[in-house]
């Protein structure tokens, strides 16, 4: 592990990223980053998941301000992130994606708006393609109908019925409001919320070590009365899931068993608990069919 010399250094912002394998993404991201700093003090904290590809050879020598961080093993995304925060020293906590690119003025327009807002505790922002086209990144906390009106495509035909609560197709990319779960490619956090749901230095419940892990969090926060926005005032380039993609059948897996795993965690009582196993195997037949057979899953 190498650590720059930070004492003197008052952090407000703490950008925090995990890379497993995406050498050139995350040196454009990391590239980006610095040529469209923030004003406010901040830091950069990269984890390396054990690549293979000389990303963290790459960063030790075209990034040496960043403080990089080597587990020495795949530790899986919750964990990763959780390294970084146990680092970290800002008031502001960016997890950032390494698939991703800053545009001019994000974060000093994603900072305003979550300091104008002291009863949020997260923020996503606005995701660009490589099309060009805004990404649907924001999403409903996943119950029993909208897990089911995604899988059998009611959803679509009743939108803004319960049924269409998880994809929220209506969702508007051009207001600024309160969102349920934006994806963890772009969350920025107050470190104060995170302190009123448990440690800031280990934030994510590394049960769900590549998925779900932020949805966990989030849905933490809002239990605890916190909002979790999304604002168009900032934006970001996503090329999307380039880590994933290198291992697709064992990620679809592992995003069904975290579906499963948020399911038990949090809606499982002495009424639901008999369906449990029924909605597992459900789950699970949609894996096997989508993977097209079993697969491992996350293997740290």
């Amino acid at each position: 592990m190498r650590r720059l010399d930070v004492a003197s250094v008052d952090f407000m912002l703490s950008i925090l990223l995990v890379n497993w394998n995406t050498k050139d993404l995350l040196g454009a991201c990391l590239a980006s980053i610095y040529s469209q700093p923030p004003t406010e003090p901040f830091e950069v904290i990269v984890v390396d998941n054990a690549s293979s590809d000389g990303s963290a050879e790459m960063v030790a020598e075209k990034f040496p301000q960043v403080e990089l961080i080597l587990p020495g093993k795949n530790t899986g995304y919750a964990a990763g992130n959780n390294l970084a925060f146990a680092a970290a020293k800002g008031e502001w906590l960016l997890t950032l994606n390494p698939d991703t690119e800053i545009m001019k003025g994000a974060f000093d327009a994603a900072l305003q708006v979550l300091k104008a807002h002291p009863k949020a505790a997260a923020l996503g922002v606005k995701q660009i393609g490589v099309d060009g086209k805004v990404q649907a990144s924001v999403r409903g906390f996943p119950t029993l109908r909208g897990v089911l009106g995604d899988v059998t495509g009611l959803g679509k035909v009743f939108r803004r019925s319960k049924l269409g609560s998880y994809r929220l197709q209506d969702f508007d990319y051009e207001l600024e409001q309160v969102a349920p779960q934006p994806m963890g490619t772009f969350l920025l956090f107050r470190r104060a919320a995170l302190e009123a749901v448990g440690d800031p230095k280990k934030p994510f419940d590394e049960g769900f070590p590549i998925f779900f892990n932020e949805v966990d969090l989030l849905y933490r926060l809002k239990n605890a009365g916190w909002d979790c926005l999304y604002s168009p005032s900032a934006t970001i380039k996503h090329f999307g899931g380039e880590s994933t993609k290198q291992v697709k059948k064992n990620m679809i897996w592992e995003s069904h068993r975290s579906l499963v795993r948020f399911f038990e965690k949090h809606y499982r009582t002495p009424g639901t608990a008999p369906f449990m196993p029924l909605f597992r195997g459900f789950v699970y037949l949609g894996a096997f069919v989508r993977a097209r057979g079993m697969h491992d899953g996350f293997q740290g």
